[in-house]
């Protein structure tokens, strides 16, 4: 009975070798494969986490400076976030904070470099509809509305979708394309929601411009209700 269990054993053993040597190679593969892959999913997310809590002791120190008015370590501190953690999304709100102190004191070419730097890298549609609406307005001020608006025009974010028709009219309007304007204004009231208090604001450029947006919006109303 010994004999016959030491020989089942024996040929299981040999099965084993057998199924080894064919698929052994093959197995360690995938086992390295699947292993590196789950070290380098958690060295990525060690690293991100890492490097958000980073990047967020620097836009704090950051903040500081904006807030004790000093733009030269403001500059420097955001100069540092973009070479160390430029796809962190704290580097995009230091970008678009230093460009608000810069445009406060007067430093356009500053803003406007710290604002294409957040258009141009930002993976955050936000962050970047933000940067180019601002940037826009430096344009606009600048009297290149050219350049403003094909700034507005690379828009992505729906959510900014009202903002950037209303800047539109700004734009068409002061050249006195007065049909271009009402279009935009137009779409920028109807995009609006009803309670929104900016609607007030895009109602009275409409009216400035001879156009009364309820009056238009009177007939569709009446429609629906037949």
């Amino acid at each position: 009975m010994a004999n016959q269990l030491d020989l089942e054993e024996q040929e299981q053993l040999d099965q084993l070798k057998h199924f080894w040597n064919q698929y052994g190679n093959l197995i360690t593969g995938l086992l390295i494969v699947v292993l590196g892959a789950v070290a380098a999913w958690n060295g990525y997310h060690y690293r991100q986490r890492s490097q958000a809590a980073q990047s967020a002791a620097m836009f704090d120190e950051m903040s500081k400076s904006v807030a004790a008015g000093d733009l030269a370590m403001a500059q420097r501190t955001f100069s540092d976030m973009k070479e160390r953690y430029a796809s962190a999304t704290y580097t995009q709100q230091a970008g678009l904070a230093l460009a608000r102190q810069a445009s406060d004191k007067g430093e356009l070419d500053t803003a406007k470099t710290a604002l294409q730097w957040v258009v141009d890298k930002s993976g955050d549609e936000g962050y970047a509809a933000i940067a180019r609406l601002r940037l826009a307005n430096i344009y606009f001020d600048a009297k290149d509305y050219a350049k403003a608006m094909t700034l507005l025009d690379g828009v992505a974010d729906e959510a900014f979708a009202a903002l950037v028709a209303d800047r539109k009219g700004d734009i068409l309007a002061i050249q006195d394309k007065r049909v271009e304007a009402k279009a935009a204004y137009l779409v920028a009231y109807q995009k609006l929601e009803e309670r929104a208090q900016y609607r007030r604001v895009i109602q009275v450029k409409l009216n400035a411009l001879g156009v009364d947006p309820e009056a238009l919006a009177a007939p569709k109303v009446a429609e629906g209700l037949k």
